[in-house]
């Protein structure tokens, strides 16, 4: 091999090899740039995804405020439908006060929750009197007693019946209300006391039920509903009348006063903490004084002879004001909501003249089972259970003590 030759080919080697390191080199950048290409797409569809997110999202917000503008519209079409009159807005007065803001209609609808007579504005539900029995007992009780008679100066719901025309008439939900709209409305709005506002539409119905059984307006299966509490009628319906004094007395009294003949001084005949119109601690003075004179007192107690346990006899009469509400004793007795209970120790069982026994006491005064001091006893402490069947929704008493108490005090009372 020539000399010549030798030289050519590590030139030719050199060559190739700057040759392949040139075509790396190229590979590589091409390599790179496609990648930057690749990242630089992925970016913008990344960037494009998050901006329809974001846009589905607010769309997704407005279809949900849209949404509920439709509910909005549509409750407020069905209370037209229904025979709601929607009040005028209260005048703007932004200028002058500059505070609040326009209330929205569904605050409105919201708030909207009174129930007039006939049922408008009731929701849906349902509760019948026996289960209104143990919801009344848990959350009314306290106040009202087992069975609505009203506890202490706290208002009796229940009895009342034939005493508007006396001169001392007890006004109860089952004797004087004339819309049972009003008891609903009332109770669910304001009761419990202290707690207003956490019955369920469910546990009011019951709760109204039960008032209409302690007044035996309803048997114990009575259910009230939405459905059916248009239909009921209240005992004193028809016992008001209209307003007319715009027309009849209003002219009257806008005439020039006569000044003549005026009484020459004005004397105070009685005092509210006297009357007791509202509820008072135990042993207070007014409370003393009911207790010496009767004065509230429904019934007359009998005189207190040598032969009976006189503490005890006092006791039995206290503890009789649970019973005042439906039941009456002493001189003119007359049977309300219970019959007159005048020598009811040792009287046949059912034998009241003129009172409407249930079927069981009417079996009872076939079989002349007699109310002596043990059958009072046993009846007064559980009612249901002793005469199963009996209208009487009392619960009973729980202390054995009242219990000797009253029959001690019902002793004494005669004909």
């Amino acid at each position: 091999m020539s000399k010549s030759l030798n030289i050519l080919l590590p030139a030719l080697g050199g060559t190739a090899i700057v040759l392949a390191l040139a075509i790396t080199m190229a590979n590589r950048n091409y390599g790179g740039s496609k990648i930057e290409m690749l990242e630089d797409r992925l970016s913008t569809v990344e960037t494009r995804a998050e901006t329809a997110d974001a846009k589905a999202k607010e769309q997704s917000v407005r279809a949900d405020e849209l949404a509920q503008k439709v509910q909005d519209v549509q409750a407020k079409a069905e209370l037209v439908a229904a025979g709601a009159t929607l009040a005028e807005p209260a005048p703007r007065n932004d200028d002058i006060y500059g505070l609040g803001r326009t209330a929205l209609d569904a605050e409105i609808i919201a708030w909207d929750v009174d129930v007039l007579p006939g049922g408008r504005g009731l929701p849906e539900g349902r509760g019948d009197a026996t289960w209104g029995e143990e919801v009344f007992v848990e959350r009314c009780a306290a106040c009202h007693g087992d069975f609505a008679e009203g506890v202490d100066n706290w208002p009796v719901l229940a009895g009342g019946f034939d005493t508007l025309g006396d001169k001392d008439p007890v006004k109860t939900v089952g004797s004087y209300w004339p819309h049972l709209s009003t008891a609903w409305d009332y109770i669910n709005r304001s009761m419990p006391f202290g707690e207003a506002g956490t019955l369920t539409p469910d546990e009011t119905y019951a709760i109204v039920a039960y008032i209409l059984y302690s007044n035996d307006l309803v048997d114990d299966d009575f259910e009230l509903s939405h459905e059916n509490f248009a239909a009921y009628e209240m005992y004193n319906k028809n016992g008001f009348i209209l307003d007319d004094r715009a027309d009849t007395e209003y002219p009257l009294w806008r005439t020039e006063p006569c000044m003549e003949n005026c009484k020459s001084d004005v004397k105070i005949t009685m005092r509210a903490s006297v009357v007791d119109v509202t509820p008072d601690e135990e042993g207070s003075a007014s409370s003393a004084m009911m207790t010496e004179d009767h004065s509230s007192a429904v019934t007359t107690t009998p005189e207190v002879t040598p032969t009976f346990d006189a503490a005890l006899v006092a006791a039995g009469e206290k503890v009789f004001k649970k019973c005042a509400a439906c039941h009456q004793i002493g001189e003119g007795a007359k049977n309300r909501s219970g019959p007159q209970l005048n020598a009811i120790v040792g009287r046949t069982m059912g034998s009241a003249d003129g009172f409407k026994y249930s079927r069981v006491l009417k079996e009872a005064l076939e079989e002349g089972r007699v109310w002596d001091a043990e059958a009072l006893a046993a009846f007064l402490e559980k009612p249901k259970s002793y005469l199963k069947g009996t209208k009487m929704a009392f619960a009973g008493l729980k202390s054995g003590q009242d219990i000797a108490a009253i029959v001690e005090y019902l002793k004494l009372v005669d004909e």
